[in-house]
């Protein structure tokens, strides 16, 4: 047997450096609450965002800058790789 993926309209935004100032309210909520956690390195004495970590039903899930964060209509919320996002998902018009 074949089966479809049904559609489902999801919230997303592509994770980067400014993501504590650019996310919507729904990813600093589960900043928040330690859901996620950005994930920094120091070099030369200077702070570099370089990705984040979610804790999902299935586990720590990271995500690097430019991967995208989603959530799902059922709140879920997970990262997708740039390239996979892209063959998944379409930009609904509004």
């Amino acid at each position: 047997m074949r089966y479809i993926r049904k559609p489902e309209t999801v919230d997303v935004f592509q994770f980067g450096a400014d993501a504590e100032v650019s996310a919507p309210s729904w990813f600093m909520k589960e900043l928040e609450k330690e859901q996620i956690f950005i994930n920094r390195v120091i070099t030369d004495g200077a702070t570099k965002v370089y990705g984040c970590t979610i804790t999902t039903a299935y586990g720590k899930q990271r995500a690097k800058n430019g991967d995208y964060i989603v959530r799902a209509a059922n709140g879920s919320i997970f990262p997708v790789k740039k390239n996979i996002f892209r063959t998944q998902y379409e930009r609904v018009k509004t």
